[in-house]
């Protein structure tokens, strides 16, 4: 038997949540096989096994908060499955029950010689013909008249386009069950007693299957939306009874440690500015129709990616880190550029970042963007995407929002809020117009960025999105 124990899958991380098992106990598993899914302070991670072998323990249930090296699961390397509870090994039954002797020792007469199972014909389960094909075969092994043979083939003919019909009318059905989504048997029985139609609910499982969380959300989505207000508020005289208690954990709870070290650790200062985006509408347009981005998803978030690295390579200070020492405070400048995008997922707010992003052409940059908001999306962001950031990005305009005041990702000194881009009148060269606006809105951290130097900042990445083509010199 071999104990596998939680591991520190991140920077000192000390506990995880089990999220969801993906063996059973009596399962045979392979090594690197995915066995668990957990929730750190992090992101969620998949854990494969590092043994082969037999599932003979679970050490923990779902939702169970588990500290690092405490045992995980026990795994028996010699591919023994544990019997059921109160029954006896089958193969033990077999081995010592005792034979039977014959109260007539002897072959019969005439029974012939001993079966050798080894030696015996594999029996061949041929084909029995139709009954249209048994009068077929008969009629030309009696020699029958052609006519009566013509008759028996045009029978036959309208047999074979009776079932064909019946056929084409069950194919409907037949493609409901062969098309069906795939779920375990406890997540279909969860979806029948939430009274949900599990082909509604959109899969999020490895391999696309619906999971139990899949089931939760989408029940939970579909309350809110029936007679929310109705549903949400609740009358009662005891205010104990309309308080709903949330135990703070994971992501939520490490996103809220930080949020609070970074709001009082390092002072903020904000500056906002407006910014005529039509040249980055036109820009992301063509880049649609570009052959060079055929399959790939564009939109003018990729322009404020690249406006950003641009920018903090003329103002090499918004790309660094205040770092507290022993000897005292040091600041460190980044020559490499990290760039992190806040994504809200239903765990929380994740900052996964793009390593060197400063050495990415636009069209791998826009692929980065894609597989850091879906795999983010899903709940599959790696630790690893989550540190070493050195520069960030939030995406608060896909909410319809103009602006705000973002607060800086610890460990960095510089973040950009990108607003919602709106056709707003606009004045050029004397007229009002309508153009495409928004607001770019960024937070420093005023002990490495001081006033100057974050609107200069600010400024360039304006520029570029007010004219693209800057990005070519």
């Amino acid at each position: 038997m071999t104990t596998f124990n939680l591991p520190d899958v991140g920077e000192g991380l000390t506990e995880a949540d089990i999220a969801s098992w993906k063996v059973a106990v009596g399962d045979t598993v392979e090594v690197n096989q995915i066995f668990v899914e957990i929730e750190t302070a992090k992101s969620l991670v998949e854990l494969p096994c590092p043994f082969a072998g037999v599932v003979t323990e679970l050490h923990a249930e779902e939702g169970q908060t588990v500290l690092v090296d405490s045992a995980l699961i026990t795994i028996d390397e010699d591919g023994n499955k544990p019997a059921p509870t109160g029954t006896p090994d089958a193969t033990e039954a077999l081995a010592t029950a005792t034979p039977v002797a014959s109260e007539e020792p002897g072959p019969l007469v005439g029974s012939g010689p001993t079966a050798d199972s080894a030696r015996r014909r594999l029996r061949v389960n041929r084909p029995v013909p139709s009954a249209a094909g048994k009068r077929t075969a008969a009629a030309r092994a009696s020699g029958a008249p052609s006519a009566l043979a013509d008759q028996i083939s045009r029978r036959a003919q309208d047999i074979s386009a009776a079932v064909a019909r019946e056929v084409d009318k069950r194919k409907p059905a037949m493609a409901n069950f062969v098309d069906r989504v795939m779920a375990k048997p406890p997540v279909r029985r969860l979806a029948k007693d939430l009274n949900i139609d599990i082909n509604d609910v959109v899969g999020t499982g490895t391999q696309g299957e619906v999971t139990r969380q899949d089931v939760n959300s989408y029940n939970a989505q579909r309350a809110a939306e029936r007679d929310a207000a109705p549903l949400y508020w609740q009358k009662g005289s005891r205010e104990e009874t309309r308080i709903e208690r949330t135990v703070v954990r994971g992501v939520r709870k490490a996103t809220a440690k930080a949020m609070v070290d970074s709001a009082f650790t390092a002072p903020h200062v904000s500056i906002f500015v407006d910014v005529d985006a039509s040249r980055t509408m036109e820009y992301v347009a063509r880049l649609k129709k570009s052959r060079d981005f055929e399959g790939i998803k564009v939109s003018p978030l990729l322009v404020l990616a690249r406006a950003v690295i641009w920018a903090a390579a003329r103002n090499p200070s918004v790309n660094a880190s205040w770092v507290d020492t022993a000897e005292g405070a040091e600041i460190h400048q980044k020559h490499f550029l990290n760039l992190g995008i806040a994504a809200a997922t239903p765990r929380g707010l994740l900052v996964p970042n793009i390593k060197d992003a400063q050495d990415l052409s636009m069209r791998e940059l826009a692929i980065e963007l894609n597989e850091l908001a879906s795999t983010a999306r899903a709940g599959k962001t790696k630790p690893e995407a989550m540190r070493d950031g050195t520069l960030s990005i939030t995406n608060i305009g896909a909410l319809g929002i103009d602006t705000g005041t973002p607060i800086i990702n610890p460990g960095e000194v510089a973040i950009v809020a990108f607003g919602t881009i709106r056709q707003k009148p606009w004045v050029v060269d004397g007229e009002v117009v309508p153009r495409w606006i928004t607001t770019l809105g960024g937070s420093f951290d005023h002990r490495v960025v001081d006033g100057d130097l974050s609107a200069r900042f600010m400024a360039d990445v304006a520029a570029i999105m007010e004219e693209p083509a800057l990005l070519l010199d």
